[in-house]
C-alpha cells in the first residue's frame, strides 16, 4: 500500500517506488513532519514524534518542522496559512482532527481552529511510480461572519538534516528565459516568486535543493513545482536548527481573499519528489509525470510552419498562400498564421481585441486561406491574444470599463495595450463567445494563445472596501475555465500557452495546454541554454522549438541550417523562417530533415532524456534521448568552439542494455555495431571540429 497509517506509533508513511515520506501526530495534535528520503521502516520513527522546546525564544522547535500550520502561537516561520476573523481575531490554532482515505493512493487530514469553525483539509495523492507527492489544501470557512484570508499555501515541504542546502532553480528575462542558478541555503529565506500577474520569465515556480553535492547522475535530490498560472511564491528557508522549510503557493501579495461564510477555497496543486538519481532522474520524473497526469492529450507534435517572422503585420492571402506552398513542399504538417490577419490590424498600436477577419486582407474570407492550406495536406491554425485590446479598437471604444484601471490613474500601455480584466463575468464570457465562434465557423485545429504584457494596475471600477480581495486569483481562475471549456467543445483543437516567450508555463496550464512556446528568442545557440534550462522542470515533449533566419536578428550569429535544425529538433519542430527566400538548396536539406524528425518524434517526444554534457561545463552539449524499450536512442551534439587541436572526446551514452548490440550511425553515414557496455563505458566518440558544428547520432539495438 503507498500509504500506512500505524495506529500504535499515530505515523502516516507515503511510499513511493523509491522514497518514504513520513509524518505523525505529536502529543499537542500537530501533523510533525518527520523524514523524506530512501526507504525506511516508518514504525522505528515513533521517537521522533515529540515537542522540542530550546528557550523562551525558541519554544516549539517542532513548529518549524509542522507538515501544514497556520500563523499564531509560537509560529515564527512563513506561515502556510494566515487569516483575519471579523472579531479581529489574527491568531490561528489548527489540532488535527482525524483523516480518511480517498483511495490506497490518496488521502485527507482535517484540522481545524481551536475555537473557530474553520477547517483545512490536507490533501496528499501518491504517485509511486514517479516518485511523487502531489498535495493542496482545501479550506472552508464555518463561521458566520467573512474570514479575511492573507496568506494561504499549498503545502510545506520539509528536508532535514544535511549538512549543506543548495538550491537549484531558473530565472532570465524575456529572451533569455530558463538559466540555471544554483545557490547556498544559509540561515534566512530564499524567496522565488512572481507579482507580475503571470507565472513569469523572471523566475519559474520549480525548483531542487541537495547538499551541494548532486549532479547529473547521482545524488539525493528533493524537489517541487507548483502548478498556479497567476502570482506565485515559493520560500525557502532555513532555521538555526538545521531544517530547511519550503512552502509554496498562491502569491499573498495585494491577494487578500474574503471566504464567504459556508464558502470554500481549493489551492493548486503543488507535487513534490525525491530522488537518488541525481538531477537527470529528477526531470525524468518530472517527465514521465507530466505526460501521464498532467497534459491533457498524448498527441505527438505536428512539424509546424508560422508565418510571423516572414511577413509580420503584412499578412495577405496570396502571400500566406504561397509561404503555405513552400511549408507543404518542405513536409509541414501545420499552418500557423500568426498576429495581423484580424480587426484593422496593421500593426501592434491598433485593432486588438477586435477578432474579425480583415476583409481587405482576407477579401473572399478566411475560408480561402484554409482550404488552400488543407489541399496541401496540412491542418490550419491561428494566433490570438484574447486577454489584451488596443486603446484604438473598437472593443475598447465599447467597453472601456473592461480593462485593469483605478478610477483616478490612467492606465499604463505596454506594447500599446491595455488588459482585460478576465475576472468579470462578462469578460469572461467575451472571450469564451469570440472564441467559440472563431473555432466553430472555420476548420482551425490549433490556436497559438499569446499574452504580451503583465498585469499592471489592477483595479475594478465598482471597488469597495475589499473590492480588490481575489482579483488576481480570478483572472487565473476564469482563464482555467475558458481553456476547460473550449477544450470540451473543441476536442480536436490543440492549444499552445505563450507568454511573450516563456512566461506562462507551469503545471497549472499545462493541465489545458498541448504544448508551449518556451522564447521569443529562437537562435539555436541560445536556445541551447533555453533548452537546457526547461528540461530541469519540463518534458521536450511540450517544448516548441523554431527553425529560424541566419544571420539571426537577435544577436546577428551565423549559424549552418545543420545546427538550427538539430538544435529545433529537441523538441516539437517548427519552422518560422521566410522560407520564400531560401536557396533550392537550403530547401531540399530543410526537407531532408524534416522526413528525419518525423521518423525519430516518438523517441525525442515520448522517450526519455538523458543530459549528457552541457556548455555550462564545456564548449560541448550533447543529449540523448531513449525509446521507452531502450531499443533505440537519438544523440545530440554541439560543439560551441574547437581550442588548441583537442584530441578526440567520447561522450558515454546513458541506459542501454550492456549486453546487448546496437548499430551506431552518425548523420546517415555508415554503421558501426558497439556493445551497450562500450556505448555507455568507453562511449561515442566526438569528432566535431570548427564553430558552431553539430551531429545527430542515431543507435539502434540489434538483438
Amino acid at each position: 500500500m503507498p500509504i500506512t497509517y500505524l495506529d500504535k506509533e499515530n505515523i502516516f508513511e507515503i511510499r513511493t517506488d523509491g522514497s518514504s515520506y513520513v509524518f505523525g501526530i505529536n502529543e499537542k495534535g500537530t501533523i510533525q513532519h518527520l523524514y523524506w528520503g530512501e526507504h525506511i521502516e516508518a514504525s522505528e520513527c515513533g521517537y521522533l514524534l515529540v515537542s522540542r522546546l530550546h528557550s523562551s525564544f525558541d519554544a516549539e522547535i517542532d513548529k518549524e518542522t509542522e507538515e501544514y500550520g497556520g500563523w499564531g502561537g509560537c509560529h515564527y516561520a512563513e506561515p502556510a496559512l494566515k487569516v483575519s476573523f471579523a472579531d479581529g481575531v489574527r491568531d490561528l490554532k489548527l489540532k488535527y482532527e482525524g483523516h480518511r482515505l480517498v483511495s490506497e493512493t490518496e488521502i485527507v487530514l482535517r484540522m481545524v481552529d481551536a475555537y473557530y469553525s474553520l477547517e483545512v483539509d490536507v490533501h496528499y495523492k501518491a504517485l509511486p511510480v514517479y516518485d511523487l507527492i502531489e498535495r493542496y489544501v482545501q479550506v472552508k470557512n464555518g463561521v458566520n461572519e467573512s474570514i479575511r484570508i492573507e496568506q494561504i499555501m499549498a503545502a510545506v515541504w520539509t528536508v532535514q538534516a544535511l549538512p549543506d542546502y543548495r538550491m537549484t532553480h531558473v530565472t532570465g528575462r524575456w529572451a533569455g528565459e530558463y538559466q540555471l542558478r544554483s545557490t547556498v541555503l544559509s540561515e534566512g529565506k530564499k524567496v522565488l516568486e512572481s507579482r507580475r500577474g503571470f507565472t513569469g520569465p523572471h523566475a519559474n515556480p520549480w525548483y531542487a535543493i541537495d547538499n551541494g553535492k548532486a549532479d547529473e547522475t547521482s545524488g539525493h535530490v528533493w524537489f517541487g513545482a507548483l502548478g498556479w498560472s497567476g502570482n506565485w511564491k515559493i520560500v525557502a528557508e532555513k532555521t538555526s536548527f538545521g531544517h530547511v522549510r519550503i512552502v509554496g503557493g498562491v502569491n499573498d501579495f495585494d491577494s487578500p481573499l474574503m471566504l464567504a461564510p459556508g464558502e470554500v477555497y481549493v489551492s493548486p496543486v503543488f507535487v513534490g519528489g525525491f530522488t537518488s538519481g541525481g538531477f537527470g532522474q529528477m526531470s525524468r520524473h518530472l517527465h514521465r509525470y507530466q505526460k501521464d497526469c498532467v497534459l491533457p492529450t498524448s498527441k505527438l507534435r505536428k512539424v509546424l510552419y508560422n508565418s510571423w517572422e516572414a511577413t509580420e503585420f503584412a499578412v495577405t492571402v496570396e502571400g500566406q498562400k504561397e509561404l503555405a506552398g513552400q511549408a507543404a513542399r518542405l513536409g509541414v504538417e501545420r499552418f500557423v498564421v500568426d498576429d495581423g490577419w484580424f480587426g484593422q490590424r496593421q500593426s501592434d498600436r491598433a485593432g486588438l481585441g477586435d477578432w474579425y477577419v480583415n476583409a481587405q486582407k482576407f477579401p473572399n474570407g478566411l475560408e480561402e486561406l484554409i482550404d488552400h492550406v488543407k489541399e496541401l495536406g496540412m491542418e490550419f491554425g491561428l494566433w490570438v491574444e484574447p486577454e489584451s485590446v488596443n486603446p484604438d479598437s473598437d472593443l475598447f471604444r465599447a467597453h472601456p470599463e473592461w480593462v485593469y484601471q483605478f478610477p483616478t490613474r490612467e492606465g499604463t500601455q505596454l506594447r500599446n495595450q491595455l488588459l482585460l480584466n478576465l475576472g468579470l463575468p462578462e469578460v469572461k464570457q467575451f472571450v469564451l463567445d469570440f472564441m467559440t465562434t472563431l473555432l466553430t465557423t472555420y476548420d482551425i485545429r490549433f490556436i497559438k494563445w499569446d499574452m504580451n504584457r503583465t498585469v499592471t494596475e489592477p483595479g475594478t471600477i465598482a471597488s469597495g472596501h475589499d473590492g480588490h480581495a481575489g482579483i488576481w486569483i480570478k483572472h487565473v481562475d476564469h482563464l482555467y475555465a475558458i481553456w476547460a471549456e473550449l477544450r470540451e467543445r473543441f476536442p480536436d483543437v490543440e492549444f499552445e500557452t505563450c507568454a511573450g516567450g516563456g512566461a506562462r508555463i507551469d503545471l497549472g496550464i499545462l493541465r489545458y495546454a498541448d504544448q508551449a512556446w518556451i522564447s521569443d528568442n529562437t537562435d539555436a545557440r541560445d536556445r541551447l541554454a533555453i533548452q537546457e534550462g526547461f528540461s530541469f522542470a519540463y518534458s521536450p515533449s511540450v517544448m516548441m522549438c523554431w527553425v529560424t533566419e541566419s544571420p539571426h536578428g537577435f544577436n546577428g550569429r551565423s549559424l549552418p541550417l545543420s545546427y538550427r535544425f538539430h538544435s529545433a529538433m529537441m523538441g516539437g519542430l517548427g519552422i518560422g523562417a521566410n522560407i520564400s527566400k531560401w536557396s533550392h538548396a537550403e530547401l531540399e536539406e530543410a526537407k531532408s530533415y524534416v522526413e528525419l524528425y518525423k521518423e525519430i518524434r516518438p523517441i525525442i517526444l515520448k522517450g526519455d532524456l538523458y543530459r549528457l554534457s552541457s556548455l555550462r561545463d564545456s564548449n560541448i552539449a550533447a543529449c540523448q534521448y531513449n525509446s521507452a524499450d531502450r531499443s533505440e536512442s537519438v544523440v545530440f551534439t554541439f560543439l560551441q568552439s574547437q581550442h588548441f587541436g583537442t584530441e578526440v572526446r567520447h561522450l558515454p551514452l546513458q541506459n542501454l542494455v550492456s549486453h546487448a548490440s546496437y548499430e551506431v550511425r552518425l548523420d546517415g553515414g555508415e554503421p558501426v555495431i558497439r556493445h551497450g557496455s562500450t556505448l555507455m563505458n568507453l562511449g561515442i566518440p566526438v569528432t566535431l571540429r570548427g564553430d558552431y558544428q553539430s551531429r545527430l547520432i542515431r543507435v539502434k539495438r540489434l538483438d
